[in-house]
């Protein structure tokens, strides 16, 4: 089986969401957070969150980009009980099965974003259109290719004439910029 897990490329999470999560904890979509907000109202660090952010279920704050991780039915279980925590402790879920409900739904949700193999890193953009909260995921994938060739190389040649030029790019800059 296979889940979301935070990670940070740089430290762009740290300052452009109110709460950034830390690299490493288990996350999900997240959309949830902003179901009692208007997304057209949303402004600055929130509109990015919105826009562009997975939710880190442990700190429960942002992460622009998460990686497909292996995972255990014991971390899935976890995953599940932890997120249900957070529901009832910081959105109001009326009581331990509901949360447990809407915490399977976001994990089994998770799920369906780990088609790709491990390690993929996964992206989200969601938009507001007509009423409605849309999302698309971008998989990132390591690719296993041959390196590219090289633009220029140089190499020495024997046995060539040796012409007696010879080329002074300083001179040449001096003289363009009289």
């Amino acid at each position: 089986m296979k889940l979301l897990r935070t990670i940070r490329l740089d430290a762009s999470d740290t300052f452009v969401f109110d709460a950034s999560a830390e690299p490493g904890e288990w996350a999900i979509s997240g959309t949830f957070v902003f179901w009692c907000k208007d997304p057209s109202q949303l402004e600055g660090k929130a509109r990015t969150a919105f826009r562009s952010g997975f939710l880190g279920v442990s700190s429960l704050g942002w992460s622009t980009l998460v990686q497909i991780v292996k995972a255990t039915h014991a971390d899935r279980a976890e995953l599940v009980r932890l997120l249900a925590k957070q529901l009832m402790q910081h959105f109001g879920a009326p009581g331990i099965a509901a949360a447990t409900a809407a915490a399977e739904d976001e994990v089994t949700f998770v799920e369906s974003l780990c088609t790709e193999p491990r390690d993929s890193i996964v992206a989200v953009h969601r938009g507001y259109e007509n009423g409605e909260v849309r999302e698309t995921f971008r998989t990132l994938r390591h690719r296993e290719r041959a390196k590219p060739a090289r633009a220029f190389s140089i190499s020495e040649v024997e046995d060539e004439d040796d012409s007696g030029e010879e080329l002074d790019l300083a001179a040449i800059a001096e003289r363009k910029q009289e």
